[in-house]
């Protein structure tokens, strides 16, 4: 671990199940991102949870529970989330609040670094789950970053100790890991690395690709 520049990260897992793999992958992902010298908001779902998203509704005002997600992806740097994969898509609960928080001015997914994980029995590991996931989030600006981490046959992966039983797959996890927080902090200490990170999206980075709403 090389010293680091301070770094905050907002980490949750967007399952609401008692004993979820991705609860658990959130918590791994909490002590990998500490053991690498950034400091955790740990949260829960539960945290912010808000009613189906209408027109209608807002007009009443925000939820709390989207105020709270947007309060503190503002507290934070960079965001993880840990996401089951439900039908080949992502949970309608989480699709529900980033509808709820894109509907804030200023739009706080805009401009933020995101990892995005996954836990599930399947081979697959929730990987299509991710791949819906990052659509309204890029849409939003969120800079997800490239390496997803999908954990498949997760009711085999964790031991005892909550830990990979697999060596080598806990040293990719830790590498995604690093890889990650090496970005955001770069990003936040050393503003040319927002220039390098939009070109190597294929956006030039300007008013209309920097995007506010």
């Amino acid at each position: 671990m090389h010293g680091r520049e301070p770094v905050r990260v907002l980490v949750f897992s967007a399952s609401l199940r008692t004993g979820s793999f991705n609860t658990r992958l959130a918590l791994l992902a909490r002590g990998a991102i500490e053991k690498h010298g950034a400091s955790v908001d740990l949260a829960a779902l539960r945290d912010f949870d808000s009613p189906s998203y209408s027109q209608d509704a807002q007009k009443d005002g925000f939820p709390a529970g989207a105020d709270e997600l947007r309060r503190r992806l503002l507290a934070n740097d960079a965001f993880v989330i840990a996401s089951p994969e439900y039908n080949g898509s992502m949970p309608g609960l989480l699709k529900n609040l980033i509808d709820w928080v894109s509907r804030f001015k200023p739009q706080p997914f805009n401009g933020k670094h995101a990892l995005l994980m996954s836990a599930s029995p399947s081979m697959v590991g929730g990987n299509r789950g991710l791949w819906a996931l990052r659509v309204p989030l890029e849409h939003l600006g969120t800079r997800v970053y490239p390496d997803m981490f999908s954990l498949a046959q997760a009711h085999q992966a964790f031991g005892a100790d909550g830990g990979f039983v697999d060596p080598k797959l806990s040293d990719r996890f830790d590498q995604t890991i690093a890889g990650f927080l090496d970005l955001a902090e770069a990003v936040k200490n050393y503003p040319c690395a927002k220039t390098a990170w939009t070109e190597f999206l294929g956006e030039h980075p300007t008013a209309l690709t920097d995007r506010v709403e």
